[in-house]
């Protein structure tokens, strides 16, 4: 079964230095009938404007991925960690028993867009972690490139969930396909651009939650670029 939820059917926040859709319910949006999709509880998709960011706060017990899409997310923790995250870049943080951050956009005449992706842990209480990895735009052309692992394969940066990411870019006569198992979840997000998903078009922001299907399909895009998770049902 797949069921469609449009981008405009997102919830919406604008605070002035920040724009949000968020597919699930967060902060002040909220929906029952949209509370995650198997372990995948938050995909936010934000536009911080220049100069601004969100200020030290705290977490714990989620797996947090960043996948940045236009300017530059500025990324302090805890943990040490100081760094810049520039599109293509993915960054994982897992918040264990508890991580401080903040998150901002230096720039002074570029807004970053990202995305902010949380899932839910198979273990709690473990030592905060951090990582960050560049996947070359190359590896994602024509095919889904597995960015997000419970075991680090191919390069992708590992994460404490029976989750797997894939991010793709499609244009034209590109295609790719991805075996799934029925007793398991997917989600689709389609990030940018138009996509064709087990013949179903979708555009830029809409998402498919799919379940007892065997495969993921995508073909015919339109400068799409797209998010592939796969999720235990719980």
């Amino acid at each position: 079964m797949i069921t469609l939820r449009k981008s405009q059917d997102r919830g919406y926040a604008d605070h002035g230095w920040l724009k949000s859709h968020h597919s699930f319910s967060f902060a002040d949006y909220y929906d029952p009938a949209h509370m995650g999709w198997g372990n995948l509880r938050v995909i936010n998709e934000d536009c911080v404007a220049a100069g601004t960011g969100f200020g030290r706060h705290s977490h714990r017990d989620m797996e947090i991925v960043s996948y940045v899409l236009a300017g530059e997310l500025a990324h302090q923790d805890s943990m040490g960690n100081v760094v810049a995250i520039p599109p293509g870049d993915v960054q994982r943080m897992s918040a264990g028993s508890g991580v401080t951050h903040s998150e901002f956009n230096h720039a002074k005449d570029q807004t970053t867009h990202f995305l902010q992706i949380w899932i839910q842990p198979d273990v709690k209480g473990i030592a905060p972690g951090y990582e960050q990895k560049s996947i070359p735009a190359a590896e994602k052309r024509g095919a889904l490139r597995l960015i997000a692992s419970p075991d680090g394969a191919d390069g992708s940066v590992t994460i404490h969930a029976d989750a797997r990411l894939h991010a793709g870019l499609f244009d034209g006569p590109e295609s790719a396909e991805l075996a799934l198992d029925p007793t398991r979840k997917a989600y689709v997000h389609l990030v940018r651009g138009a996509l064709e998903v087990n013949g179903r078009r979708i555009d830029a922001g809409d998402a498919l939650q799919l379940e007892n299907e065997d495969r993921i399909v995508l073909a015919h895009g339109e400068d799409a670029e797209v998010l592939v998770f796969d999720l235990t049902a719980l």
